[in-house]
Order: structure tokens, then C-alpha cells, then sequence
């Protein structure tokens, strides 16, 4: 009797702490824009991004940063300001390095960091940006891990940034081993979700380091899988690809396609037209 007691107490006790979550959870109204840089880059590398886009906001995004070691240990720096509902989060990894496996392991580590931040934050919708190896690192967490979250955490919007989606090759015809992965995997991908693939046009063919062929190869994984896959490509300023976080007119498709609209400048609002934008195809 006593050992059956116990164990409904528990169980009506795990019951009702399930419940509150999941009610926190539905009722939540934070909404993170969450960042990865690529290779080589740390938690700091958007910090310019964020100073940009927090200039003559009057409710600016709180800054936090993630940065998780090898031995699967996350370090976190930062705090949410208190009426902040759009905070902006970069996750960052000891092991920045280049290539496949690493970013095999470093979407495994990513993993990490976000079931940690969606306990901690109670968040039911996010958006997303991954810088260069970032948005590779984020299609792999699509597809090998997001599935558990799906149900109860939507994916809105992702943003890649000169992401080499077929490493150095500048043609399809030579598919490298994780753009084949990322195609034959691409069923996993959420159809609800809307992406931009933004690339950077230093010269015609390239953003002076990852070629413009590999970044657009991206669309062999997510068009007519997403509900809106779009290509972008910017050029001028800031075009080169280590300076794409700062590019003035990626600030502004930020503003205009990831931010949530509360969040938008008075002057972008009310802006549908796309004249002034950078290319779109």
C-alpha cells in the first residue's frame, strides 16, 4: 500500500510539473532569433550585426551567447532584459573548425545548446541565421534533430549567409558527399518553413571566398520542399564574405524577413515593395 501511494504521488506530481510546462510553454511569447557563425568565428562574430540592428530601436534585442566546449559543457553569457520578446542568441563552439565531420559534431553540440535554451526560456517559435558553415550546421540539425521539437516548437524562418552548400565546388555536377546527404535527407526538413539563401557577390561568381554556385546549390535541398525558398544576392559594400554579418542591406532583409513585425523600423512597416532591395530570384 505504502509503495502504491508513493508511486501515484509521484506520478500526480510529474503529472502536474508536465503540465505546467507545456502551459508555460503554449503561452510563452518570446520569439529568439537564434546565430551561428561559421568556421573559425566565436560567439562575438554578430556582434556588429546586433549594434546595427538595436541603432535607434527603442526596444532593443537582448544579446546571448552560448558557447559550447568539446567536453559537451555550455557556457552561457548575456541575460534577457526584462520586456524583451525578440532576444537574439548566438551559439558558438570551441571546435570551429572546417569540414564535414566537424559540422556533423557541431550540429550534434548545437543540439545541445538549444534543448538547454528551450528549458530555460519556455520559447514556442524561433527564427534562425547561420553565417557560412552556420546554415550548414543548421540544415544538418534539421534534418538529424529538429523532429523531436517540431510538435511543440515551430521553426518560422531561417536566414543562410554565404553558406557553401557544396563546400568549394562551383558547379552541382560535382556533388560533394554532404550536399548529396543534405538531398537525400531533405524530406526531414519542416515544409512550413520559409528560407532565404543569401549570397554575397563580391565578383560575378563568387564573395571572394565561397563560390556563388555553391551557395545557390542550396536549392536542391529546400526549393519545393519549404513553403518559400528564396535566393538573394548582394553585392557592392561589405559583399566579401567574412563582412556579409555587417552588410548594410542584409541588416535590412533581417529586418524586413526575419524580425517578427512588431519589431520592424516605422519606415519598414508599411513597405511591401521590393524595388529597393537587394536582388531577389
Amino acid at each position: 500500500m505504502i509503495l502504491s501511494v508513493t508511486m501515484v504521488s509521484i506520478s500526480l506530481n510529474w503529472s502536474r510539473a508536465s503540465v505546467t510546462d507545456l502551459t508555460k510553454l503554449h503561452n510563452s511569447r518570446l520569439s529568439p532569433v537564434i546565430m551561428i557563425p561559421g568556421s573559425s568565428a566565436s560567439v562575438d562574430r554578430f556582434d556588429t550585426l546586433v549594434k546595427k540592428l538595436n541603432k535607434n530601436n527603442r526596444n532593443p534585442h537582448s544579446l546571448i551567447k552560448v558557447r559550447v566546449t568539446t567536453d559537451d559543457k555550455l557556457h552561457f553569457s548575456g541575460r534577457l532584459r526584462q520586456g524583451d520578446n525578440e532576444p537574439i542568441i548566438v551559439v558558438g563552439f570551441q571546435n570551429n573548425h572546417d569540414g564535414y565531420d566537424n559540422i556533423k559534431k557541431q550540429a550534434r553540440w548545437f543540439n545541445l545548446a538549444f534543448k538547454s535554451l528551450t528549458k530555460q526560456y519556455a520559447f514556442n517559435n524561433f527564427k534562425v541565421i547561420g553565417h557560412s558553415n552556420g546554415g550548414l550546421i543548421y540544415t544538418t540539425f534539421l534534418e538529424k534533430y529538429y523532429a523531436s521539437y517540431s510538435s511543440q516548437i515551430k521553426l518560422k524562418q531561417l536566414m543562410t549567409i554565404g553558406s557553401p552548400y557544396n563546400f568549394n565546388e562551383k558547379s552541382v555536377r560535382h556533388k560533394t558527399q554532404m550536399l548529396s546527404d543534405f538531398i537525400k535527407n531533405r524530406d526531414k526538413i519542416p515544409s512550413s518553413l520559409s528560407v532565404y539563401s543569401v549570397a554575397g557577390t563580391e565578383t560575378y561568381n563568387s564573395d571572394g571566398l565561397v563560390p556563388l554556385g555553391s551557395v545557390m546549390a542550396g536549392k536542391y535541398i529546400y526549393q519545393g520542399r519549404v513553403k518559400h525558398f528564396t535566393t538573394i544576392s548582394v553585392s557592392g559594400s561589405d559583399a566579401q564574405h567574412s563582412d556579409l554579418p555587417q552588410n548594410d542591406q542584409i541588416i535590412d532583409l533581417i529586418n524586413r524577413y526575419i524580425l517578427d513585425p512588431k519589431q520592424l523600423p516605422k519606415n519598414l512597416q508599411n513597405t511591401n515593395n521590393l524595388d529597393n532591395s537587394p536582388k531577389l530570384k
